[in-house]
Parts: structure tokens; sequence; C-alpha cells
């Protein structure tokens, strides 16, 4: 007689492992997102927008061990006056974090505040992630949703004067960290949020991001230092009429990282842009998964994401414009780019538009190629050694990406990394 076969449920089992809070003012909101995950369940192959990318280590009951790689290189932003916020494998630290109370901005620890009765961010935790679920099922921006008991609550009412600051670490070789941060920009209010670190050895996060009337957030991320990070982040943002929303994310190692960002234009005249840089090198899976709606008349938006592949790396990009009916003179602009090191890497592409009026200009485009020979061997004609002149080709390529920054010095300190990276890989 045979036994039979007892088949594991993923979702049941990552569960399994989450807290659950049941009371205060989050409860509602992580009740409808933990009925949402469980009639959608954990993504696999068969999904139509998880086909490029295995899903198995997000999936997996407990996280692939992942050590912190330690260098002597200064971490990023580190020459930045700014407000730090520090979380150690997803728990907030106050010894290594200053003090919250800053003049024009309102910051408090979702663990802190999420068994009151009420409070401002009520509206907003999980509506934005929930909208966001359709047409394309986010299973794992529900799990934040449901089971983060960690984060920072931003409510901007003025201008910022330095920027704040979300700084990752993580400790335990097999830490499972998902964290749930709202941030809402009053009209008029102006905010740089700055994001870096290695957050956990498989690290889920959620950014709700509500911009108001005339208001500027800009956003710059830098995943790095952890070569053996699983990670999928999640960006829901909304913007309101003549204001602007801009994100830039960097990201160099990591065995699996997965980004998506779903952001409506609501208001007239809302502007978003949303870029990023990739490189990667041998074990490297990179996915940015993007869905930008247009919903108001004049408003314009931006996709600039370029790849730098080499020895087997992988990188994905899966874009859309969705330009709703009555949407007129909408301005949307896509692109995506792989420079290929080799010939074992590789990119894979799905750009989208959608439009339902009669007057815009939109236009996507995507390409894959190696180094153009004829601009190496211009370089090297001229006394640049070959390395150096590969080095300088693969900046020239990721510029567009970078110019999205709109902070010279933020900018250049990326830079910076992107120079450092490419000689340690000499």
């Amino acid at each position: 007689m045979s036994l039979a076969v007892v088949k594991s449920d993923p979702l049941a089992n990552r569960l399994a492992s989450s807290d659950h809070v049941t009371a205060g003012w989050t409860a509602p909101a992580r009740a409808e997102a933990l009925a949402r995950l469980t009639a959608m369940g954990l993504p696999g192959r068969r999904d139509e927008y998880w086909r490029y990318t295995r899903p198995d280590a997000l999936n997996a009951a407990m996280p692939l061990p992942a050590m912190d790689f330690r260098s002597d290189e200064v971490p990023v932003f580190d020459a930045v006056d700014r407000l730090r916020i520090v979380f150690i494998d997803g728990v907030f630290s106050e010894a290594d974090s200053d003090p919250l109370d800053v003049a024009g901005i309102r910051v408090e620890r979702l663990a802190d505040v999420q068994g009151a009765d009420i409070h401002w961010a009520q509206d907003l935790y999980g509506t934005l992630e929930a909208k966001g679920q359709h047409p394309v099922a986010r299973p794992f921006a529900a799990l934040a949703t449901a089971t983060a008991t960690d984060g920072v609550l931003i409510h901007v009412t003025g201008r910022a004067l330095r920027p704040v600051s979300l700084i990752y670490r993580h400790n335990a070789a097999t830490s499972d960290a998902v964290l749930h941060h709202v941030i809402r920009l009053d009209p008029g209010a102006a905010l740089t949020l700055l994001e870096n670190g290695p957050g956990a050895a498989r690290f889920t996060t959620l950014m709700e991001v509500d911009v108001g009337e005339g208001a500027a957030f800009h956003h710059i991320r830098a995943q790095g230092r952890d070569r053996d990070r699983h990670a999928a982040t999640h960006l829901f943002a909304r913007v309101a009429a003549a204001a602007l929303f801009k994100s830039f994310t960097l990201t160099v190692n990591g065995r699996l990282t997965r980004n998506e960002a779903v952001i409506d234009l609501l208001g007239d005249g809302g502007v978003a842009h949303i870029a990023g840089a990739a490189l990667g090198d041998g074990a490297f899976m990179h996915d940015d998964t993007v869905f930008m709606t247009h919903d108001a008349v004049g408003c314009e938006s931006r996709q600039v994401f370029k790849k730098v592949l080499r020895n087997g790396a992988v990188g994905v990009f899966q874009g859309k414009i969705l330009v709703k009916q009555g949407a007129q003179k909408t301005d949307g602009y896509q692109i995506s780019q792989s420079l290929l090191l080799d010939e074992d890497s590789q990119f894979l592409a799905k750009p989208e538009l959608e439009i339902y009026a009669d007057d815009v200009a939109c236009s996507h485009g995507s390409t894959s190629g190696a180094i153009d020979e004829t601009a190496l061997y211009y370089l090297r004609s001229r006394g640049v050694p070959r390395k150096e002149a590969v080095d300088l080709l693969v900046l020239s390529f990721v510029a567009e990406a970078l110019a999205e920054i709109a902070d010279d010095d933020l900018r250049e300190d990326i830079a910076d990394r992107l120079r450092g990276w490419l000689a340690r890989r000499a």
C-alpha cells in the first residue's frame, strides 16, 4: 500500500511564519489583504507576469541563507545631511536612528501606532495596494499589507529641509523582513526619500505614496552590498494635479530582485518619472515591472531602464502605459535597453501601450546589444586601455537613466557607485 503524497502549500507555509495583527486601525485593511492573497495565491511560472522570473525563493517557507557583504567602501548617501531611520533585519533600531521629531514632517513607526483606534494613515494603508491588484495580481504586495509589523508612516506638511533616509541592515543569515511604509505629501509639500542597504536574506517591502496637488516627491534607492539577496519591492503611488513624482533605483548584486511599481496620474498636469540602472554579474536575476496609468489631462510620464549584464546574468523589463479615455494631451515615454557584455547573458522585455484617447504622444522601445565596437576602437586608438574604455561606454549607456535624478550631488554619488562596481570587476 503506497503512502499518500501531501502537497505543500507555499502560501500557508509563508503565512505560518508571519505575524498577524488583528486589532487597531490597520486590522480591516490587513484582513482584506489576507483575503485577496488567499484568493490569488503566491505566483508561479504559469502567471503571465512571472513567466520570466522564477519566484521559488520568494515562495519558500524559509529564506535561503545570505550573509551581508562587508567592504571598506563608504555606504551610499553617507555624506548627505539627512534624517537617518535604520532598520535591522526588518526591525526599527532607535539606537542607530536620528530623533524622528523634525519640523514639517511627522514620522512614526508602524509598530508603535498600529494598535491605536484611529490614525491619519487609515485611509491610505493598503488602499493603493488594493487598487493596484487589478488587472495584474501582485501577491507579495498583499502579503506586505497583511503581515508587515514595522515600517514608517511619514506625513509631509511642508517642504522638507533635508532628505529622509531609510537605511536597511541585516545581521541574521536567514532573516526574513517585511516592511510597509506609508507616505503622504500635503498640497505644495516636498520630500526627498533615500533608501539603501541590505535589509534581510529575504526582503519584502511595500511603499504607498500619496502626492498631493502641486507637491513634489523624489525617491532615490540603491540596492547592493548583499550578493545573495532575494527581494521583492513594491511602490504604489497616486499623483494629483500639477504634482511631481520621480523615482530612481540603482541595483547591483543580488540573486533575485523584483522591483514593481504601480503609478496612477489622477490630476491634470501631473508628472511621473521612474527609472533604473542595473548591473549584473553571474548569478543575477533582476526584474523591473511597471504599470503607469494616465487618468487625467495633460500628464507626462517617463520610464527609463538600463541593464548591463554579463557572465550569465538575466535582466527583465515589463512595462505598461495605460491611457484612459479622456486623458487627452498625454505625453508618455518608455525605453528599456540592455548592454550584454557576453553571449551568456539574457535580457527579456515586454513593453506595452494601451491607449483609449486620441490626442496623445506615446512611444516605447526596447533594444538589446553588445558594446559598440566602433566606439571601443575609437577609444582604444586614443590610448585608453580596453578595460577603461569598456567602463566608459557602460557609464555612457546608463547615463540617460541617471539623468532622471534631479539632485546633482545625489546623481554624482550614484555614478561613483557605478564606477566603483566596475573597477572591482576588472
